[in-house]
C-alpha cells in the first residue's frame, strides 16, 4: 500500500511528464541486460539525479514500492507501484525485468492509454473500471497504481491492480490481462471493491492469489480496517465465482486497550511442496518506518493459518515469527519500511526468494527494490537471508571458516499503536558484536555455546529455552562493500529471528 508521502504527484503530459511513452511491446523487445560480471559500483542508496521521470528507463532498481515478482523463464519481470522520490510519477504500474534478481531494467507501464483524446488526459494510466468506481462514489483517484499482483494462467498474464482514493475505504482491484508479460494489457473487469460506509470489510487493495492443488483460485487482500479478507475465483476469468462477493476474513491485529497495534496489510500466498504447507506472508505497520514482515501458514489454500506458536492469525494477536524488520548493521544508516512483500520461486534452481522495498535510514523517502533468498528451517518456516541476493556462487561453508567476529541482529519489537502519525520511528534493530571463539564458545551478544553441521549452526544461548539452528550461507556485505563474507539466519522455539554477518578485516 501507498498514501502520499509529500513525493508523488501527477502531471498531465502526453502520458506522464516530459512525454515518456511505454516503449513499443514485441517479441523481441531488446534488452540492456548483460551475461558479465555485475558492476557493484552502481548501487547506491540514494539516486536524486536519476530520480525524475526523464530517466524512467534507467531506473532499474529505483523507485520501487510493493513489487510483485513472476520467472516467466526468460525473465523475471517486476510490478510495482507507481512512486518516484521527489518528483512527477504518472500512472500506470510500472514493469521491469531482470536476468539475475540483481540488475533489473525499466520495460514501461501496465496500463497504457496513448489512445485517449486530448479532454481525457487526466485520465490515462487509470484503468477504466477501477476509475468510474472511484469517480461514481464522490472521490478522485490518488496519482498513482497501487500494489499489483502478477500471475499466469496458461497463456494468460494477469495482472491485479489497486486504485485508491481520499475518501476513506473508497478503493477497488481489478484484473488486466496479456499474452505477453509486458503488455499490451487489456482490463477483464473488477475483483471487489470497497466504499466508505458502514459495511464491514477491509480496504479493498493489495491483492495475491494462491492456486490449490485442485485447481481453486483464492484470492485474497486487503489493508487496515478489518484485516486481510479472501474470495474464490473462477480460474478462467480471474473474476469472482460470485458477483459482488467481499469474501470472509483470514487475518488480523492484536489491540492494546481499544487501539490497533498498527496496520495489516499486503497478504502474499505461497505453497512449499518440500513441507506440503500454504504460506501467508503479512506486512505490519507503517510503510515508511516499521514496517515488517510476519508469516504463517496452513495445510490448506483457503487457511485457516496459524503462526509458528500455534495461533490462529485471525485471533486479535500479533503473530510470530517476524522474519524481516527495520535494521542496521554497522557502517551503514540502516534500512527501514522493509516489507509488502513478493515471495517467488525460481522456475530453474526451485529456491525461493523475497522481494520488498527498502527504505535508506539517511533519507526514507528514497524507495529501492531489494530482493532475499528465503531459506527454511527443518520443520518448514521460512527465514530470510540478513543481506540482499547478489547472485553469489554458491560454495559450502567449512567449519574452520565459523569462528571469528561477527554482527549480531536479534528481531526485538516494540508495539506502538495507530499508524503514521504515532509509528514515526523505525525501530531499528541494531547489530551487535558477537564471537564465535574455536573452542566452541559465544560471547558478546549472546553467550553460550555452538557447533556446526554443514550448513547448519547450532547455538545453545543462556537466555534462550532451548538450543536452536541457523543456517549459514556465503553473501555479499553490502553495507561495507564486501564482495564476500558469511552470513547466518534463524529462528529460536519461540519464533524470534536471528541473523548475523562475520566482519571481514
Amino acid at each position: 500500500m501507498i498514501t502520499s508521502l509529500g513525493v508523488f504527484t501527477s502531471c498531465d503530459d502526453d502520458l506522464g511528464p516530459t512525454g515518456i511513452t511505454t516503449k513499443d511491446p514485441s517479441d523481441t523487445l531488446d534488452s540492456n541486460l548483460g551475461d558479465g560480471p555485475i558492476d557493484f559500483s552502481q548501487f547506491h542508496d540514494t539516486y536524486a539525479t536519476l530520480a525524475p521521470i526523464s530517466n524512467v528507463y534507467d531506473w532499474a532498481h529505483y523507485n520501487v514500492h510493493d513489487p510483485s515478482i513472476i520467472d516467466n523463464g526468460d525473465f523475471f519481470y517486476c510490478y510495482t507501484t507507481d512512486v518516484a522520490y521527489g518528483t512527477s510519477v504518472r500512472p500506470g504500474h510500472q514493469i521491469r525485468r531482470s536476468k539475475n534478481l540483481v540488475e533489473w531494467e525499466f520495460v514501461g507501464w501496465v496500463v497504457g492509454g496513448d489512445n485517449l483524446p486530448t479532454d481525457q488526459v487526466s485520465d490515462r494510466g487509470y484503468p477504466p473500471l477501477g476509475l468510474d468506481h472511484i469517480r461514481s462514489n464522490g472521490g478522485e483517484p490518488f496519482d498513482n497504481l497501487w500494489a499489483p499482483y502478477v500471475m499466469k494462467v496458461g497463456s494468460e498474464y494477469r495482472v491485479y491492480y489497486s486504485i485508491s482514493s481520499a475518501v476513506p475505504r473508497l478503493s477497488a482491484i481489478g484484473l488486466m490481462v496479456s499474452e505477453k508479460p509486458y503488455g499490451p494489457f487489456e482490463e477483464r473487469g473488477l475483483v471487489v471493491t470497497s466504499l466508505d460506509n458502514s459495511t464491514r470489510q477491509t480496504n479493498a487493495i493489495d491483492p495475491t492469489v494462491v492456486v490449490g492443488e485442485d485447481g481453486v483460485h483464492w484470492f485474497y487482500y486487503g489493508s487496515a480496517w478489518d484485516g486481510i479478507y479472501k474470495i474464490e475465483l473462477n480460474p478462467s476469468t480471474g473474476l469472482p465465482k460470485q458477483t459482488g462477493d467481499i469474501g470472509t476474513r483470514v487475518a488480523q491485529r492484536a489491540f492494546t486497550g481499544h487501539s490497533i497495534n498498527g496496520n495489516i496489510e499486503g497478504p502474499e500466498i505461497i505453497y512449499n511442496e518440500e513441507f506440503d504447507k500454504y504460506y501467508m506472508f503479512l506486512s505490519y505497520d507503517w510503510l515508511q518506518t516499521k514496517y515488517n514482515v510476519r508469516v504463517g501458514r496452513s495445510d490448506y489454500p483457503e487457511g485457516p493459518f496459524y503462526d509458528m506458536l500455534g495461533r490462529n492469525m485471525n485471533d486479535e494477536v500479533d503473530d510470530l515469527p517476524m522474519i524481516l524488520a527495520p535494521y542496521k548493521f554497522r557502517g551503514h544508516s540502516g534500512w527501514q519500511g522493509v516489507s509488502h512483500p513478493s515471495v517467488f520461486i525460481d522456475q530453474e534452481s526451485k529456491e525461493f526468494y523475497m522481494a520488498h522495498q527498502g527504505r535508506p535510514g539517511e533519507d526514507s523517502y528514497y524507495m529501492l527494490l531489494h530482493v532475499r533468498q528465503i531459506h527454511w528451517s527443518e520443520d518448514g518456516w521460512p527465514m530470510v537471508s540478513p543481506e540482499r541476493y547478489a547472485a553469489e556462487e554458491e560454495r559450502s561453508v567449512e567449519h574452520g571458516e565459523v569462528a571469528g567476529d561477527w554482527e549480531q541482529i536479534v528481531m526485538d519489537y516494540q508495539v506502538v499503536p495507530g499508524y503514521g502519525d504515532e509509528q514515526v520511528s523505525p525501530d531499528f534493530q541494531v547489530s551487535m558484536d558477537l564471537a564465535i571463539h574455536s573452542d566452541g564458545t559465544v560471547s558478546g551478544a549472546s553467550v553460550g555455546t555452538w557447533t556446526y553441521e554443514s550448513p547448519w549452526l547450532i547455538f545453545d544461548l543462556e537466555g534462550e529455552s532451548a538450543p536452536f539452528k541457523l543456517k549459514v550461507e556465503r553473501g555479499r556485505d553490502w553495507e561495507n562493500e564486501v564482495g564476500e563474507t558469511l552470513l547466518f539466519t534463524g529462528l529460536t522455539t519461540e519464533g524470534i529471528a536471528y541473523w548475523g554477518k562475520k566482519m571481514v578485516k
